[in-house]
């Protein structure tokens, strides 16, 4: 499960504090798909390391766009950004935050 892959979890209002934005911007922001919530104890939550030097992980974005397109609905694409990839050998996330986002990509271009 997600919530045991990931050490750190912000809410709505911690994002927004952190980014000096309003909530309804941070919901704007998971809306648009710069940044992905998760259900935790009934509260949508935020992964601490997707927040890097007071910004969205840049390649967050694309690779979440290309994962709708590909057909995954919002809660399939962030499993499988914490499901080991074959191909990349970690999971995709780790390959992301590691600055490694076209293996991902192509990793996800594979599935379609």
């Amino acid at each position: 499960m997600i919530e045991e892959k990931v050490s750190s979890w912000l809410s709505i209002d911690e994002v927004a504090q952190m980014l000096e934005i309003s909530p309804g911007k941070v919901r704007r922001l998971i809306d648009e798909k710069y940044l992905f919530s998760h259900r935790v104890n009934k509260q949508p939550m935020i992964p601490a390391d997707i927040i890097v030097d007071g910004e969205p992980l840049s390649s967050i974005h694309g690779t979440l766009v290309l994962l709708a397109d590909l057909g995954m609905g919002d809660e399939e694409a962030i499993a499988w950004l914490y499901e080991v990839n074959p191909e990349l050998g970690t999971e995709p996330m780790t390959s992301l935050l590691a600055g490694h986002k076209a293996p991902v990509r192509r990793a996800a271009q594979g599935l379609g």
